[in-house]
């Protein structure tokens, strides 16, 4: 597991940004990854845990990857 920090979280739409030493331009992460029940929204600042589960492509300036997000 890689430590990461939430750059910026849209709840409304559940999705966000994060920055890790292994992505120094940010991975994108939807909602859907967030390992906890029910939870939809990160705060910007919060420390997460990521977990890389397939290879990533980058598009826009960001990472994409299948991962899985641990608050």
């Amino acid at each position: 597991m890689v430590n990461a920090t939430v750059r910026e979280w849209h709840d409304e739409e559940g999705w966000g940004v994060l920055d890790c030493p292994e992505t120094p331009g940010g991975c994108w992460g939807h909602f859907s990854a967030v390992d906890a029940d029910g939870f939809r929204s990160l705060e910007a600042g919060q420390r997460v845990g990521l977990e890389w589960e397939a290879p990533g492509f980058q598009q826009d300036g960001y990472d994409y990857r299948a991962v899985r997000i641990v608050p």
